[in-house]
């Protein structure tokens, strides 16, 4: 037990050298509205504004970020489930010097991870050692369990919806749990796939209609994505759109909006649910050995 406590606190030490690392996540109620699309794409564009980037693929069974970067990592995240792989071991580089630790695809396990699997996941990132700041927590669609853990565990979380009724009833139940069952009540809202900025932001007033009704929640209007084909042709190049095409209108708005993610505060000490993300980690991972 004196180990792992010395462990622990030497990984915080590190994290916390020279700056607090700026942490969200990027999640749906919904699959299919291009959440993963986006957290690549505001990856690569923090990376090409100078930030030390990684990017957590944390659909943990179905992974697709190595898909549409055209990327063949060798090892993933069941590696170091299975204690093969440590999670330094497992980071590869994508588009722009943006590092990414990438999931496991098509492995029912790593979707279905047992109590112990999910603390071994967590106790991982007390040894990560890499410069960073800014991490993007790529979750799975649904409300899962490993979906909430890892979205509690982040300072933001964006929530992708587009003008689909599914879209938005599904974000919405989204909120709610995670206001209800767990005291989070500020979220940031992304329209993707628009006609205008105006329907992005008619698509932002419509959920909030319905939060404010039921919910005592803050929904932050994060802005808006066009729908664009050169989204659809950097996919088919497994390519970034904002690489690919980077003065396409999907391309520009992704840009912007990676450069107001640095207004955001940071915080450089756990508050109360502690909200920075390897802290929270290592806080669980603690939990677990007291058990």
């Amino acid at each position: 037990m004196r180990t792992l406590n010395l462990d622990q606190a030497a990984g915080i030490r590190r994290l916390r050298q020279p700056q607090a690392v700026r942490v969200f996540a990027v999640a749906s109620g919904k699959g299919g509205v291009g959440k993963t699309n986006i957290a690549v794409n505001l990856g690569v564009a923090l990376a090409q504004q100078g930030r030390a980037t990684a990017l957590l693929d944390a659909d943990l069974g179905l992974a697709n970020v190595d898909i549409l970067l055209g990327l063949h990592p060798r090892y993933n995240l069941s590696h170091v489930i299975q204690g093969t792989c440590t999670l330094e071991e497992i980071v590869v580089e994508g588009p722009g010097g943006l590092k990414i630790v990438p999931a496991a695809s098509g492995i029912q396990q790593m979707a279905d991870l047992t109590a112990a699997q999910q603390a071994g996941l967590i106790r991982a990132f007390s040894g990560l050692t890499l410069p960073l700041e800014v991490l993007i927590v790529d979750t799975a669609a649904g409300i899962s369990s490993t979906v909430v853990n890892f979205a509690r565990a982040c300072q933001e979380i964006v929530v992708v919806v587009c003008d689909e009724p599914a879209s938005l009833a599904d974000a919405y139940a989204f909120i709610k749990l995670l206001h209800r069952d767990y005291r989070l009540f500020r979220f940031q809202i992304l329209c993707n796939q628009v006609k205008s900025q105006a329907q992005g932001r008619q698509l932002y007033e419509k959920l909030c209609r319905a939060t404010d009704r039921y919910l005592d929640v803050t929904l932050n209007y994060f802005g808006s994505v066009p729908k664009d084909e050169a989204v659809t042709k950097a996919v088919q190049l497994q390519q970034p759109v904002v690489s690919a095409f980077p003065q396409s209108p999907a391309a520009l708005a992704l840009k912007a909006l990676a450069r107001k993610v640095e207004q955001w505060p940071i915080a450089d000490a756990p508050s109360g649910r502690l909200e920075f993300f390897v802290e929270r980690m290592i806080h669980y991972s603690a939990e677990s050995h007291q058990v």
